[in-house]
């Protein structure tokens, strides 16, 4: 029997003994209400109000533009729909890089007014200070490492990270780091599946892929790449489970149809 379905809540201790049992962890960003209460209904294991909201939600090139108060937003809307899947908020940029008090500050705002059971915070030794502060008033932590979007314009590209050898035993290195200061798990983006692997063995917290290969311990996608209600995002990771594009503006042409030849609505339809 799956862990998951022996529980009420899922918790960071849950997902370490799925970790253990070899289940793996099924993780999907979602940014409302509706669509949460969707999410967490099918018996997703965990739910991340991702800082991917900037691009699906409110049309922003990168994820950059997003601010702590509109994250917030976003985290109540969902953890009102969530009743088992664990609830994870991404710290979004400015609100934590370069500062552990505004880390902190910022993390405990997530907590406490949109109620959300934990936050995401990118990169490796560097927010090392950030991620012992936030830990150390009890808010767990999941760390992010490779393709960082929220340094892209450091990169400068959304291309594969850690190919190099250098980069990748920095990888292997912040991932470690990132356990032993007590983090919960990592979110490991766009890097080479063997590099993927290499780092899941090497510790003992879940690794959650994206376009980082079949060997982590869970996966998760942007829910409006998955249900392709984003036309032409189509990269080598993801794949799509429905085509809502389609499907949605089939449904808003007949209803606009239906509203100009007046046969919406109709005498049944009316009081």
């Amino acid at each position: 029997m799956s862990v998951t379905k022996e529980i009420k809540r899922v918790t960071t201790n849950s997902l370490q003994e799925m970790k253990k049992r070899g289940e793996r962890i099924a993780m999907l960003t979602a940014y409302d209400y509706s669509m949460a209460a969707i999410v967490d209904e099918a018996g997703m294991d965990i739910i991340l109000v991702g800082d991917s909201a900037s691009n699906v939600m409110a049309g922003h090139e990168t994820t950059l533009p997003i601010t702590l108060d509109q994250m917030i937003y976003h985290a109540q809307s969902v953890v009102r729909a969530a009743k088992r899947a664990l609830v994870i908020v991404d710290l979004p940029f400015g609100s934590y890089q370069g500062n552990s008090k505004e880390a902190l500050n910022s993390a405990i705002r997530i907590m406490k007014e949109a109620g959300a059971h934990g936050v995401k915070i990118e990169g490796g030794v560097e927010i090392g200070e950030s991620v012992t502060r936030i830990l150390t008033a009890g808010i767990p932590v999941m760390g992010h490492l490779g393709l960082t979007p929220q340094s892209i314009y450091k990169f400068g590209t959304y291309t594969v990270r850690a190919k190099e050898e250098a980069e990748a035993q920095k990888l292997r290195s912040d991932a470690i780091a990132l356990q032993n200061l007590g983090c919960f798990g990592i979110v490991l983006e766009k890097i080479p599946a063997k590099l993927a692997k290499e780092v899941t063995d090497s510790i003992s917290i879940p690794t959650i892929g994206i376009g980082a290969g079949k060997h982590c311990d869970g996966q998760v996608l942007v829910i409006h790449d998955m249900l392709g209600i984003n036309k032409g995002f189509k990269p080598r990771f993801l794949r799509q489970y429905a085509d809502l594009n389609n499907v949605m503006n089939s449904a808003f042409k007949n209803y606009i149809r239906d509203v100009k030849d007046k046969s919406f609505p109709n005498d049944t339809e009316q009081y």
